[in-house]
């Protein structure tokens, strides 16, 4: 994955993290729950990331 995917999916998280603290000060389960929802899908998406790297750190591709 490119720089743009990774930068995209660490804002994602981030935007998450700040979804689940709003939702935890407004006593908001619904945000609380969207915010986790979206670091899991961010989280997810990096860990294939890094499975890709590694993969081509091997091949040398």
């Amino acid at each position: 994955m490119g720089l743009g995917d990774k930068i995209s999916n660490k804002a994602q998280e981030v935007a998450g993290e700040a979804k689940e603290k709003f939702g935890d000060a407004t006593n908001n389960e619904n945000l609380q729950a969207e915010g986790l929802k979206d670091q899991a899908a961010a989280k997810a998406k990096q860990a294939g990331e890094h499975v890709k790297d590694a993969t081509k750190d091997i091949t040398g591709g």
